[in-house]
């Protein structure tokens, strides 16, 4: 069985060193294309060449990544800058100033060159380890891929940098969210609570004036001024609770999810392992996060059940929605799970979603946090 595994090995070293070789003459003409592109920009055919071949550099690169990351049994980062909103023109300067892109450039030559050279050697090698089970494994694929690793990779500073500019978009994005978020109280203060008090003080000095001349039409006024207070009353808690909602603050985040579960029409069940109180913007920011992936669950999954795992290691609190849905959920299509995303990066938090066409789904979503106080609300599972 070792044998046959150590075969199997070899026989995919092959197919990757030439596929990697094939790629590296690819590469080396990607090379030229942009080079070209690049000489004659000020003439209108080289900005449509810059436009086609940027993406398949990057692509090139970021399969390169993968491959060496799954060589060197460490994942290689990338450092390209979100290309800002605008037209082609916009996107492709943003693009042409990125810096990330010129080092994929310069690794095109290298790969077209040094690399080819070396999946070329990395093949035959290959070939010899399945005739000789002593020749050793690493050998010109490993050092193309650290080569890889070398100029692919971001230094400190670009990593800094990127850090940086995420930061600044998280804060934008957050601040940008809560002004909404206050135009949005404002105005339901404005039609609804506010409206019917002004209709409450209207029915009680319209009460007051014909309390003498005619009493039947004043206690009229009263009921229906009654019925206002409570109205006003009710949708002033509704408001209150889309900004804190009670159960949260009294039985924490395991507490307020298992109550969301309860009122919810899909059955659904909670897991939860958090062994303490964590702080309140952080389980305000992850109850609202699970609940908006529960309402995209009973909104666009046609899921006939659903379950919320709650898990908590002492530095890193992790969500993970789970359901039996139609699939095909992606970040950005219309589903809420951008509004997730940017919720949970004011936080340094991250989303992953794993959605196959015809489910089932699941989002994780991961906050970094400590616990502040001991366990004060239950763990055991809510169907």
């Amino acid at each position: 069985m070792d044998v046959a595994n150590e075969a199997s090995e070899r026989l995919k070293a092959v197919w990757w060193a030439l596929l990697l070789a094939v790629l590296s003459y690819v590469g080396l003409g990607l090379f030229c294309v942009v080079a070209t592109g690049v000489a004659v920009v000020l003439v209108s055919v080289g900005i449509p060449v810059l436009m086609v071949s940027f993406p398949l550099v990057r692509w090139l690169a970021n399969f390169h990544r993968r491959w060496a990351g799954n060589l060197l049994g460490a994942p290689i980062p990338s450092s390209y800058r979100t290309p800002p909103d605008g037209n082609a023109l916009v996107r492709l300067w943003a693009v042409a100033r990125d810096r990330a892109t010129w080092r994929d450039v310069l690794w095109l030559l290298v790969n077209g060159t040094v690399g080819l050279v070396l999946t070329v050697v990395g093949a035959f090698e290959s070939v010899l380890g399945l005739l000789f089970w002593w020749w050793p494994k690493k050998g010109a694929l490993y050092l193309d891929a650290l080569i890889v690793r070398w100029l692919l990779s971001p230094n400190e500073n670009a990593l800094l940098a990127s850090r940086v500019r995420e930061l600044a978009e998280s804060r934008a994005e957050t601040v940008d969210s809560q002004a909404a978020e206050i135009r949005r109280i404002e105005r339901d203060l404005h039609d609804g609570a506010q409206a019917r008090l002004v209709a409450l003080g209207m029915n009680l000095g319209m009460a007051a004036d014909a309390v003498d001349t005619d009493p039947q039409t004043a206690r009229l006024l009263l009921a229906e001024a009654q019925a206002t207070s409570s109205q006003a009353l009710a949708e002033l808690r509704g408001l209150v609770r889309g900004i804190l909602p009670p159960v949260l603050a009294d039985r924490g985040l395991v507490g307020a999810v298992q109550a969301l579960a309860l009122a919810t029409p899909l059955p659904i069940d909670v897991d939860a392992d958090v062994p303490g109180r964590l702080a309140a913007p952080v389980e305000s920011a992850a109850y609202f996060a699970v609940a908006e992936a529960i309402a995209n669950v009973i909104k666009h999954s046609g899921a006939h059940q659903a379950r919320v795992m709650l898990r908590h290691n002492g530095n890193l609190l992790q969500m993970t929605v789970e359901d039996d849905g139609r699939g095909g959920a992606t970040p950005g299509a219309g589903s809420g799970l951008r509004g997730i995303e940017r919720r949970l990066a004011a936080f340094d938090g991250t989303l992953r979603v794993t959605s196959p066409p015809g489910g089932p789904t699941s989002v994780t979503m991961e906050l970094p946090c400590e616990s502040s106080s001991p366990k004060t609300s239950p763990s055991s599972g809510t169907g």
